[in-house]
Protein backbone atom coordinates (compact mmCIF):
# COMPACT_ATOMS: atom_id res chain seq x y z
CA UNK A 1 0.00 0.00 0.00
CA UNK A 2 2.91 2.45 0.79
CA UNK A 3 4.42 1.33 -2.74
CA UNK A 4 1.17 2.71 -4.45
CA UNK A 5 1.12 5.95 -2.38
CA UNK A 6 4.06 7.21 -3.16
CA UNK A 7 3.49 5.73 -6.56
CA UNK A 8 0.30 8.12 -6.91
CA UNK A 9 2.10 11.24 -5.13
CA UNK A 10 4.81 11.05 -7.86
CA UNK A 11 2.36 10.35 -10.49
CA UNK A 12 0.74 13.45 -9.46
CA UNK A 13 3.90 14.59 -9.46
CA UNK A 14 4.31 14.48 -13.26
CA UNK A 15 0.91 14.93 -14.32
CA UNK A 16 0.97 18.40 -14.10
CA UNK A 17 3.42 18.48 -17.43
CA UNK A 18 0.72 20.53 -18.80
CA UNK A 19 3.77 29.66 -15.04
CA UNK A 20 4.25 34.56 -13.17
CA UNK A 21 4.52 36.64 -16.48
CA UNK A 22 3.17 40.17 -17.23
CA UNK A 23 0.17 40.79 -19.15
CA UNK A 24 1.82 41.05 -22.37
CA UNK A 25 3.61 37.65 -22.13
CA UNK A 26 -0.13 36.22 -21.29
CA UNK A 27 -1.21 35.42 -24.45
CA UNK A 28 2.25 33.31 -24.95
CA UNK A 29 1.17 31.19 -22.20
CA UNK A 30 -2.02 30.42 -23.39
CA UNK A 31 -0.85 29.95 -26.90
CA UNK A 32 1.46 27.24 -25.33
CA UNK A 33 -0.91 25.60 -23.54
CA UNK A 34 -3.38 25.06 -26.65
CA UNK A 35 -0.64 23.12 -27.71
CA UNK A 36 -0.87 20.71 -25.31
CA UNK A 37 -4.10 19.94 -25.39
CA UNK A 38 -5.09 16.74 -26.46
CA UNK A 39 -4.46 12.74 -25.87
CA UNK A 40 -0.32 12.20 -24.81
CA UNK A 41 0.76 8.28 -24.03
CA UNK A 42 3.68 7.55 -23.07
CA UNK A 43 6.43 5.53 -20.70
CA UNK A 44 8.01 6.84 -17.63
CA UNK A 45 10.64 5.44 -14.90
CA UNK A 46 11.47 6.56 -11.30
CA UNK A 47 14.88 7.16 -11.24
CA UNK A 48 15.74 8.40 -7.83
CA UNK A 49 14.60 7.19 -4.46
CA UNK A 50 13.07 3.80 -2.98
CA UNK A 51 11.47 2.98 -5.95
CA UNK A 52 14.32 3.94 -8.56
CA UNK A 53 14.12 1.37 -11.63
CA UNK A 54 10.21 1.97 -11.71
CA UNK A 55 8.54 1.89 -14.85
CA UNK A 56 5.15 2.74 -15.95
CA UNK A 57 2.88 4.03 -18.53
CA UNK A 58 0.58 7.27 -18.59
CA UNK A 59 -2.26 8.78 -20.95
CA UNK A 60 -3.49 12.00 -20.59
CA UNK A 61 -5.91 14.76 -21.82
CA UNK A 62 -5.88 17.93 -21.89
CA UNK A 63 -7.74 20.70 -22.21
CA UNK A 64 -7.82 24.55 -21.17
CA UNK A 65 -10.33 26.96 -19.39
CA UNK A 66 -11.90 29.18 -21.97
CA UNK A 67 -10.84 32.50 -20.18
CA UNK A 68 -7.27 32.06 -18.47
CA UNK A 69 -4.17 30.35 -19.25
CA UNK A 70 -3.98 27.14 -17.67
CA UNK A 71 -5.20 23.71 -18.31
CA UNK A 72 -6.82 20.72 -17.25
CA UNK A 73 -5.66 17.17 -17.22
CA UNK A 74 -7.59 13.39 -16.64
CA UNK A 75 -6.06 10.20 -17.31
CA UNK A 76 -4.54 7.67 -15.74
CA UNK A 77 -1.06 6.05 -15.18
CA UNK A 78 0.04 2.31 -14.64
CA UNK A 79 2.40 0.15 -13.16
CA UNK A 80 1.91 -3.23 -14.18
CA UNK A 81 -1.68 -4.34 -13.32
CA UNK A 82 -2.33 -1.14 -10.99
CA UNK A 83 -3.68 1.46 -12.36
CA UNK A 84 -4.07 5.06 -10.96
CA UNK A 85 -6.14 7.77 -11.78
CA UNK A 86 -4.25 11.16 -12.24
CA UNK A 87 -5.94 14.76 -12.53
CA UNK A 88 -4.64 18.04 -12.38
CA UNK A 89 -5.50 21.52 -13.23
CA UNK A 90 -3.43 25.04 -13.71
CA UNK A 91 -5.02 28.50 -14.08
CA UNK A 92 -3.40 31.92 -13.94
CA UNK A 93 -4.83 33.58 -10.84
CA UNK A 94 -3.54 37.17 -11.34
CA UNK A 95 0.11 37.32 -11.90
CA UNK A 96 0.98 34.16 -11.29
CA UNK A 97 -0.66 30.03 -11.65
CA UNK A 98 -2.16 27.97 -8.77
CA UNK A 99 -3.43 24.66 -9.29
CA UNK A 100 -3.41 21.28 -7.53
CA UNK A 101 -2.87 17.31 -8.53
CA UNK A 102 -5.57 14.82 -6.86
CA UNK A 103 -7.25 16.42 -4.25
CA UNK A 104 -4.02 18.97 -3.12
CA UNK A 105 -1.52 19.28 -0.92
CA UNK A 106 -4.41 18.63 1.50
CA UNK A 107 -5.16 15.47 0.99
CA UNK A 108 -3.03 12.88 -1.33
CA UNK A 109 -1.90 15.04 -3.91
CA UNK A 110 0.24 18.19 -4.52
CA UNK A 111 0.05 21.95 -5.05
CA UNK A 112 1.40 24.08 -7.66
CA UNK A 113 2.37 26.93 -6.28
CA UNK A 114 4.36 28.94 -9.08
CA UNK A 115 5.90 28.65 -12.47
CA UNK A 116 6.99 29.99 -15.71
CA UNK A 117 6.46 29.49 -19.67
CA UNK A 118 9.23 30.15 -21.54
CA UNK A 119 10.11 28.95 -25.15
CA UNK A 120 8.29 25.95 -25.66
CA UNK A 121 8.58 24.87 -22.07
CA UNK A 122 7.02 25.01 -18.87
CA UNK A 123 8.43 25.03 -14.94
CA UNK A 124 6.00 24.76 -12.27
CA UNK A 125 6.86 25.29 -8.30
CA UNK A 126 5.21 21.77 -6.05
CA UNK A 127 4.85 21.84 -2.75
CA UNK A 128 3.57 19.12 -0.47
CA UNK A 129 4.14 19.90 3.65
CA UNK A 130 7.59 19.23 3.81
CA UNK A 131 8.10 18.39 0.21
CA UNK A 132 9.15 21.00 -1.86
CA UNK A 133 10.06 20.25 -5.80
CA UNK A 134 9.29 21.47 -9.29
CA UNK A 135 8.03 20.21 -12.80
CA UNK A 136 9.92 20.87 -15.86
CA UNK A 137 8.28 20.12 -19.44
CA UNK A 138 9.47 20.62 -22.81
CA UNK A 139 8.43 20.66 -25.94
CA UNK A 140 11.16 18.63 -28.38
CA UNK A 141 8.02 19.40 -31.59
CA UNK A 142 4.44 19.17 -31.49
CA UNK A 143 4.36 15.93 -30.83
CA UNK A 144 6.69 14.99 -28.33
CA UNK A 145 6.92 16.16 -25.01
CA UNK A 146 9.96 15.56 -22.14
CA UNK A 147 8.99 15.63 -18.26
CA UNK A 148 11.24 15.55 -15.73
CA UNK A 149 10.08 15.85 -11.46
CA UNK A 150 12.97 16.47 -9.28
CA UNK A 151 12.83 17.57 -5.48
CA UNK A 152 14.77 19.62 -3.06
CA UNK A 153 16.76 17.16 -1.30
CA UNK A 154 18.79 20.53 0.97
CA UNK A 155 19.33 23.10 -1.68
CA UNK A 156 19.52 20.77 -4.99
CA UNK A 157 16.96 19.23 -7.02
CA UNK A 158 16.97 15.76 -7.71
CA UNK A 159 15.65 14.41 -10.49
CA UNK A 160 13.01 11.85 -9.77
CA UNK A 161 10.57 11.16 -12.20
CA UNK A 162 11.29 11.23 -15.89
CA UNK A 163 8.61 10.51 -19.12
CA UNK A 164 8.41 10.65 -22.69
CA UNK A 165 5.48 11.06 -24.07
CA UNK A 166 3.77 11.35 -27.51
CA UNK A 167 0.79 12.90 -28.67
CA UNK A 168 -1.82 10.49 -29.68
CA UNK A 169 -4.15 12.97 -31.93
CA UNK A 170 -1.10 14.06 -34.36
CA UNK A 171 -4.00 16.44 -36.52
CA UNK A 172 -4.55 18.44 -33.42
CA UNK A 173 -1.62 20.45 -33.22
CA UNK A 174 -1.08 23.88 -33.08
CA UNK A 175 2.09 25.74 -32.92
CA UNK A 176 4.14 27.33 -30.31
CA UNK A 177 4.95 30.98 -29.58
CA UNK A 178 8.90 31.72 -29.71
CA UNK A 179 10.70 35.03 -28.87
Amino acid sequence: MLHKLFISSTFAMAATAFLALPAAAADRDADFFKTVEGEWSGPGEIVAGKYKGTKFICNFTGSTPANTAGMALDGSCRVGVFSQKMSASVERVGRDYKGKFLDGAAGKGLDVISGNVDDGRVVFGLNRKKLKGALLANLADPDNMKVTVSVRVNKELVPVIGMNLKRLDVSSTGSIARK
